[in-house]
């Protein structure tokens, strides 16, 4: 473990922990941001091999990405992706109230610009760019995706935010005087809901787990925070559990149908809960990962020829010019 200080115009960067474990290069490092946060930042990369595409994790509320994510990135890693997470304001090891957002652009500004600095680094300007999003991450990866629509080559949506099942919804009345609270008290912890990890965890193990890691935040959604998620609104693989009693899987399904991309794939699986991918039996998270990475695999390839393709094209196009055409000056 070690840590040094270096700095980016007016951001500060702070690398605090490196280590390789076995095959993966595992990096922490924080983050200063303008406005004066510190936000924490993790990576697995493959250790002796060129990676293949760089993969971009966008975590639930009140999770992290270190810890939560760290069976869904070294999965990623071992398969031979560059993995890359965020803590949001907030959250995990990142500066903030904890468990509070006082805006979802601040969270999608924040994850923009570190993600598209990774992208920019020499050795990954050629390589193919996944969002990676879980249950609200689903939902920052959709407005990731409107913000610079043409960046992203693909987006995996695991059981996305896009709209609050209606059991974790409060009463209709009672959601009309916390709105209008938002503007009071936004801060404060009031929100009704369902305790989120005892329906989001099918394995009793895993739900003490996450209620045993202290990055996690384990109060009532803040009002200010609620109010930003149920306002997210829709445009990529999803992959959504049948079960799923905190976000709506017919809302996944719809928006599977009505996306205007010309490549989309819907799965749903029955039985599974909220955590498909961390708080099933063994067998159901392999069953859901086998499909994300044949779908990875399939379009990294076939992307990965075609952007080879273009290039080698205009390399052709760079040593031998077409001759101008004759014709009159405007």
């Amino acid at each position: 473990m070690f840590f040094f200080f270096l700095f980016f115009g007016c951001a500060l960067l702070m690398v605090i922990g490196e280590a390789i474990v076995g095959t993966i290069n595992y990096e922490e490092e924080i983050i200063q941001i303008p406005r004066g946060l510190r936000l924490f930042t993790c990576s697995w990369v493959p250790a002796n091999t060129e990676p293949k595409a760089l993969v971009f994790l966008c975590h639930g509320y009140a999770i992290e990405c270190s810890i939560s994510m760290k069976d869904t990135a070294i999965r990623l890693a071992k398969a031979g992706y560059g993995v890359y997470g965020i803590d949001y304001e907030g959250h995990g090891k990142s500066s903030g109230l904890k468990g509070f957002i006082p805006s979802f652009e601040r969270v999608v500004a924040d994850c923009s610009d570190h993600f598209s600095s990774i992208c920019e680094k020499k050795e990954n300007k050629r390589k193919l760019r996944y969002l990676y999003g879980e249950s609200m991450g689903g939902a920052v990866i959709l407005l990731l995706h409107r913000k610079k629509p043409q960046y992203w080559d693909g987006a995996i949506l695991v059981a996305p935010m896009c709209k609050l099942a209606d059991d974790m919804k409060p009463p209709k009345l009672v959601l009309s005087v916390l709105i209008m609270l938002t503007h009071v008290i936004p801060r404060w912890k009031i929100v009704p809901t369902t305790d989120i990890i005892d329906i989001s965890f099918k394995l009793p193990s895993k739900r003490e787990e996450v209620r045993s890691n202290p990055l996690c935040y384990k109060g009532r959604p803040r009002l200010k925070t609620a109010h930003e998620l149920l306002n997210v609104s829709l445009p990529f693989i999803i992959v959504h559990g049948g079960d799923d009693k905190v976000t709506d899987p017919s809302v996944s399904e719809l928006l599977y149908k009505t996306a205007a991309s010309s490549d989309k794939t819907f799965k749903l699986y029955p039985g599974m809960w909220h955590s498909l991918t961390s708080g099933e039996p063994v067998e159901n998270i392999d069953i859901v990962f086998a499909d994300i990475f044949s779908w990875l695999k399939e379009r990294t390839e076939v992307r990965s020829s075609l952007r080879l393709e273009r290039e080698h094209k205009g390399d052709n196009d760079t040593q031998f010019p077409m001759a101008p055409t004759a014709g009159k000056k405007l």
